[in-house]
Parts: C-alpha cells; sequence; structure tokens
C-alpha cells in the first residue's frame, strides 16, 4: 500500500494544517469546519492526478477542443460525524460523485478497553467504482479497517483512496496490515508518532468531531 502525505512539502496545506492543530485558532468552529474543507480540496486535488481520464470533444463558442476528463466519478465515503467537512471538501472538486456514510465508533467498557461498531451504512454499489473514504483521525485504524470492510458489502472498488489528516504510525501500519488485499492508496496530511493509552494521536489536534460540531455525551 502507497502511503503519501502531503505535509512533507512546503506549500499552503500546511499552513491549514497548522491553524487546525492551533488551540486558540479551535476555539472558531466554523473556522475550523473550512479548514477543513480547504485541507481535503487540496487532497481532492492530489488524488485527481491517479484517477482515469478520456479524451472528449467538448464544442465552445468557436470550435471543439480536445479535452481529458475523468473517465469515472469516484464515490465519496466518510465516517459520521467527524468525517462530514472533509467529505463537503472533497465533494466541492468531484461534484458530481455519490455518497456514501458509515457510522463507526468506539464502544469503551469499563477499563478503558474499546471495541470498534459499525452500525450504519448508507451506499451505492461499489462494484468496479473507485472509493474514497475519509476521516480526519487515523489513531489505532480500527474505524477505518471496520468500516471499509463494512462497505464492501456493497460491492468491490477498483481502487481505494484513504484519506486522513492526521494519522499514528501504529494506525498506518494497522491500516496497510489489515487491507493489504486491496489495491489501495494512504492519503495522510501527517504522521504524528505517539499514541496515548487512550489511543488519542498526540500532538494531535483533538477530537476532530467535537471541535466542528460541539461536544457530544458519551452514553
Amino acid at each position: 500500500m502507497q502511503v503519501i502525505e502531503l505535509g512533507k512539502e512546503n506549500s499552503i496545506f500546511n499552513v491549514f494544517l497548522s491553524q487546525l492543530r492551533d488551540k486558540d485558532i479551535q476555539t472558531d468552529s466554523m473556522r475550523f469546519r473550512k479548514n477543513m474543507e480547504r485541507v481535503s480540496n487540496i487532497f481532492a486535488y492530489e488524488i485527481s492526478k491517479k484517477l482515469g481520464y478520456e479524451e472528449k470533444d467538448i464544442v465552445t463558442s468557436l470550435g471543439t477542443a480536445k479535452m481529458n476528463v475523468l473517465s469515472q466519478r469516484p464515490v465519496l465515503a466518510t465516517i459520521l460525524r467527524a468525517g462530514l467537512s472533509m467529505h463537503q471538501g472533497l465533494l466541492e472538486f468531484f461534484d458530481n460523485s455519490d455518497s456514501a456514510f458509515v457510522s463507526a465508533y468506539r464502544k469503551y467498557k469499563k477499563n478503558e478497553e474499546f471495541s470498534i461498531k459499525v452500525d450504519y451504512i448508507s451506499s451505492t454499489c461499489l462494484d468496479e467504482k473507485v472509493l474514497i473514504i475519509s476521516d480526519p483521525m487515523l489513531a489505532t485504524g480500527g474505524s477505518m479497517v471496520a468500516s471499509i470492510q463494512a462497505l464492501m458489502e456493497m460491492g468491490k472498488p477498483s481502487a481505494i483512496h484513504i484519506v486522513s489528516l492526521v494519522a499514528s504510525e501504529e494506525g498506518i501500519e494497522y491500516v496497510k496490515k489489515h487491507l493489504a488485499l486491496y489495491n489501495a492508496t494512504l492519503w495522510i496530511g501527517a504522521i504524528d508518532y505517539e499514541l496515548t493509552a487512550k489511543a488519542y494521536i498526540v500532538p494531535g489536534l483533538g477530537d476532530a468531531g467535537d471541535l466542528a460540531y460541539g461536544e457530544k455525551i458519551d452514553l
């Protein structure tokens, strides 16, 4: 599995990522969501270079131009709720794409151990389509793997692009191990090297879902 880390090269991407990490700027939830959309715009542009194209005659007011256009619309999937802002950013570029949604969350036990629960999927048929799935944080990798495996009930994609803003080394290795049989590419904004006992990425950026949409009550 190829792992592409966009933040390794200097670009405006790192400006947006820095603002997403900044605890003072994070207090503005609207700006947080907008920056999530901005980084996702950049992810979408980079992923578009890896997709299939076909030549098409485009009629202008003065003649005909031969242009390369996408040969197939990707399906955009995201993991609720934290991935919604990223999904919107990807959808702004792949604006004719179908969408898929997965509800995956950590179910904690008394000893702070947890399992991943997937209890909702909404998706079009994925057979022979390109699947782009987003989630801001790739901590243990468990939610991403469980979500993709659940989506495979909807068909077998020809390729999978996994998009996460911040990932841990442990999460990347887990995804590579459990999705090795898929034609998948992992797109990361930045790789952080510490994962706490509670499986939080450090320095990370915090709970992306809470920062974008407000704190939730854990039942």
